[in-house]
């Protein structure tokens, strides 16, 4: 019986994390579509040929690397102690290895009988990465050049973004032990680092043509197609099931995992191993959902586009929490976190001349910062992990784990990688190229094809 019961936890378990994949699938569709509808028409096929190209770019370099680095990686620079055992298999050599399931070459990672879970929990991982690259895609549109974008998709999706869950996003992370460092559904790990990454590359790509008067003052370059920006937005919403199932593993014994030897206690945990329950982070989801339509609408004067993507500005920022917060703790924070990063967006493009195209800065970046903060004052004292020794949640940790994320491996990877492109004149298309628009010689292509066929017919 026994073993009749493993076996149905196992495949239970293998495809709830099939499940999250194809719903994760549904956010990158999103993306597409919402990306599509912001630009103008002639830049859609490029912005939609970019934001495809990534999933080949980043699930290669995923597969090569970005899963080692979770796993290699979690004492950061030579901080704090493991707790893994170095044979366990989940991490040898203090940091520096990695388990066998990470290692391309191993035949581990082809069809394994005796492992049914690893490769869609790989899987799971891979979609949080597309994300992490289609987050920097929005903010680029209509002016960089799609092989620079390739380059910055693959360091954010499969190399910073996989650092920082490594070490704040790992119940064996650096960050969660000695920072009390709690992110449960990636206000910061995902959104804030992404968010930073994309305000370094705008710092150094510069506004598109026209987006500012002569005088500095800010032009709006509305969505062309509300239509599919509102539908490509709710696809995300719903991918971002997928995404929150994803961050949780559904059936665990906490009893031996915390030491409590002959005792049995199964539930459904965080990414940290620590309980919580699907049932709850429903009612969070939904709340957060709600307080930042009700926010971005009031603050943007029912504007359509602000108030769609206060929506998911919203779940962003109680992301951090809400495995832990009250329904009515969740829809508040979203409020809050909307409110300072619609205010937050304007006043950096006028200061700043910083031309973010979809709001991604501010809806992943401001809004996942606002959202950790919070965290560390709301949960302050709540154990980051079941763990024996690790820091309790705190301002001071939360706060720092910001700055880590949003600017050590954000903003300065992303602003300096922007540098190296545009110093060797490979970062933006050229001048008369953008006036033209990014799909003049597809357009070209499709005239002359109408004309040849046109001539054939008569």
């Amino acid at each position: 019986m026994d073993n009749e019961l493993s076996a149905l936890v196992t495949i239970f378990t293998e495809f709830y994390y099939w499940i999250t994949v194809v719903l994760m699938f549904l956010i990158h569709i999103g993306f597409c579509m919402y990306e599509v509808g912001v630009s103008r028409h002639k830049n859609h096929l490029h912005t939609l040929m970019k934001n495809t190209m990534l999933i080949p770019l980043v699930t290669v370099t995923w597969f090569f690397f970005g899963w080692w680095i979770y796993w290699a990686f979690v004492n950061g620079p030579w901080i704090g102690t493991s707790i893994m055992d170095g044979n366990s298999g989940l991490q040898l050599g203090g940091g520096f290895g990695a388990n066998d399931f990470a290692d391309p070459l191993n035949p581990l990672m082809g069809i394994n009988l005796g492992d049914h879970i690893s490769g869609v929990f790989w899987a799971a991982f891979l979609l949080f990465s597309w994300t992490a690259a289609s987050i920097v895609s929005g903010a680029v549109i209509e002016r960089i050049r799609i092989s620079a974008f390739g380059i910055l998709a693959i360091a954010i999706g499969s190399v910073f973004w996989s650092i920082d869950a490594s070490w704040g996003w790992h119940f064996d992370g650096w960050m969660v032990k000695i920072l009390g460092y709690h992110d449960a559904y990636a206000s910061g790990v995902i959104h804030a680092v992404c968010g930073g990454f994309a305000l370094g590359v705008l710092a150094v790509l510069g506004p598109r043509i026209g987006k500012f008067a002569s005088d500095g003052t800010p032009r709006n370059i509305g969505p062309r197609n509300p239509w599919l920006v509102a539908i490509g937005l709710f696809l995300i919403y719903t991918g971002f099931w997928g995404f929150y199932a994803a961050c949780n593993i559904p059936i665990f014994d906490l009893g031996p995992e915390y030491g409590m030897e002959g005792v049995t206690y199964f539930t459904a945990t965080n990414i940290y191993l620590t309980p919580t329950t699907l049932s709850g982070i429903t009612m969070n989801f939904l709340l957060s959902l709600s307080g930042g339509l009700l926010a971005g609408y009031w603050i943007s004067k029912g504007d359509p586009f602000w108030t769609y993507s206060s929506g998911l500005a919203g779940i962003i920022t109680s992301s951090a929490g809400n495995d832990l917060y009250h329904p009515l703790q969740a829809m508040i924070i979203a409020a809050i976190g909307v409110y300072v990063a619609y205010k937050m967006h304007f006043w950096v493009e006028r200061r700043f001349k910083i031309d973010d195209a979809v709001g991604a800065v501010a809806v992943h970046g401001y809004a996942g910062v606002v959202g950790l903060v919070i965290c560390g004052f709301v949960l302050w004292g709540y154990p980051s992990s079941g763990y024996e020794g690790y820091a309790a949640i705190n301002p001071i940790g939360m706060i720092i784990g910001a700055i880590i994320m949003f600017g050590v491996l954000g903003f300065l990877p992303g602003w300096i990688i922007a540098k190296i492109l545009h110093s060797m004149g490979k970062l933006r298309i050229p001048h008369e190229v953008e006036l033209a628009g990014m799909d003049f010689n597809y357009m070209e292509a499709s005239k002359a094809d109408e004309t040849a066929l046109a001539a054939d017919e008569k």
